[in-house]
């Protein structure tokens, strides 16, 4: 397993644990306001998957992949469900670039303003990085709200978890 592998698994599996664990919260629970992230768990997590989505349409050439939706009304399993296709998404176009070798390669990102050459390397490696961001707003907010068992969400717990070696 080369070091990408680790990275979008661990990615992948650590926010899937998360929704998992959000599962059966209130609609309450989900809408409670916080001092952090984008207030509520809903709309972090809704944050976290349109990123996914966002990113992923960019760099896959989409000229304008269009604002944030709200995701309401969307049950909690109807989020796992949009993520585990968001990130399977984004799995893919990450493996696509390192099988061609093309880290370095720019593309354009056209919702900025002016349009900016972003390297593919360093748009998948901040769509990693945020998502790890927010996760730690997110496991705070489940603490919060009494969850137990809230995981770590570190490489190295995954990958027991995982019995990778």
């Amino acid at each position: 397993m080369d070091f990408l592998d680790r990275l979008l698994a661990h990615d992948a599996w650590t926010t899937r644990q998360l929704l998992l664990l959000a599962q059966p919260l209130t609609a309450e629970q989900w809408e409670q306001p916080f001092d952090i992230g984008h207030l509520t768990l809903r709309s972090t997590l809704e944050h976290m998957i349109f990123n996914v989505e966002t990113w992923t349409a960019l760099m896959n050439g989409a000229q304008n992949p269009g604002e944030q939706p709200t995701f309401d009304g969307l049950s909690p399993a109807e989020f796992l469900v949009r993520h585990d296709a968001a990130i399977a998404a984004f799995m893919s176009l990450a493996y696509q670039v390192r099988d061609a070798g093309s880290w370095d390669v720019l593309w354009i990102d056209t919702l900025d303003d002016p349009p900016q050459a972003k390297s593919y390397g360093g748009a998948i490696a901040h769509v990693i990085t945020h998502n790890m961001h927010h996760r730690g707003e997110v496991m705070h907010m489940l603490h919060r709200l009494g969850v137990t068992d809230v995981i770590e969400g570190d490489v190295l717990t995954w990958e027991a978890a995982s019995a990778i070696s």
